[in-house]
């Protein structure tokens, strides 16, 4: 029996939607492409000067959250002809870095951060940086795509000087996609959504408290309709969002969180459903270090 049958998953991420939308179906289910995230620009005239900031008075600690972010300083500082200088001021900062791509980027460049996230997410990173004396240091925030309220707060709270670096920024995603999502998962017309990005998590919870539908929306994933993320990162805004139950496998692919949720839905064993996904073509299910273009997740 299909481990998916019957059951309607609403695809929140525009990147590879039609290749996750296969592999559901795969699996007996039906997708339906709800984009929660838009495109993305880049601000240049404010990471410019961020940057010419940093060489010229480094902070006291730099925290890197993802791999792809650390690569845009990088490439905007050489855009201007000052990646010598850069990679001067990264030297003199604590480095802290979130995620193993983030620590392979820093690798290459033969550095070495002073502290790493215990768990892949963003509150391992500030649990592994509390026996460091923050009351008054200045500490730069590097993060892709939106603002991070909560985690500058708590920054903040032990005595940090922040500052958020956004090399990228997004552009929210169309407000009728969104409504037509949020009425979705109130009205339990979706078993499950999937979310592949912590910008799809806020830009959905954010217009639901636009439209005063956000405590309906969270009831019903209280009540049935079940939140799946790609990875703990996710996981880890839908919790900080207000989401209880959230569903998402160790390794953070796409084709994973497909054979997590078909063995949520099935009952059957989290191998028996790999076996059947690597037996067909998997084309969104590749690893997770390989090479991206700024915007995706």
């Amino acid at each position: 029996m299909a481990r998916l049958e019957g059951i309607t998953v609403a695809v929140t991420g525009p990147r590879k939607a039609e290749d996750m939308s296969r592999m559901i179906e795969k699996f007996g289910g039906r997708a339906v492409i709800r984009p929660a995230q838009g495109t993305v620009f880049v601000d240049d005239s404010q990471i410019e000067e961020q940057l010419k900031g940093l060489i010229a008075d480094p902070a006291d600690w730099l925290v890197l959250t993802t791999g792809v972010g650390t690569e845009a300083l990088l490439n905007k500082a050489s855009q201007l002809g000052l990646e010598e200088d850069f990679m001067a001021a990264l030297r003199q900062m604590k480095l802290a870095a979130r995620g193993y791509k983030t620590v392979n980027v820093l690798r290459k460049l033969e550095l070495t951060p002073a502290v790493r996230d215990n768990d892949g997410t963003t509150a391992g990173l500030l649990e592994e940086m509390a026996p460091y004396e923050l009351q008054g240091k200045r500490v730069a925030l590097q993060l892709y795509g939106d603002p991070a309220p909560r985690v500058t707060g708590a920054l903040a709270a032990r005595g940090a000087l922040c500052e958020e670096l956004l090399p990228y920024q997004h552009i929210p995603p169309e407000d009728s996609v969104v409504g037509q999502l949020i009425e979705e998962i109130v009205g339990a017309k979706v078993q499950a959504v999937a979310f592949t990005s912590t910008v799809q998590v806020r830009y959905v919870m954010q217009s639901a408290a636009q439209q005063g539908m956000l405590d309906a929306m969270l009831a019903a994933f209280d009540d049935g309709v079940l939140a799946v993320a790609v990875g703990k990162v996710t996981a880890e805004a839908l919790y900080e969002e207000g989401v209880k139950r959230v569903l998402f496998p160790e390794e953070e692919r796409m084709g994973s969180m497909i054979v997590a949720m078909s063995r949520h839905f099935g009952g059957r064993s989290e191998q028996d459903a790999a076996d059947e996904l690597a037996a067909g073509e998997c084309a969104a299910d590749q690893p997770a270090d390989r090479t991206k273009k700024p915007g995706e997740q």
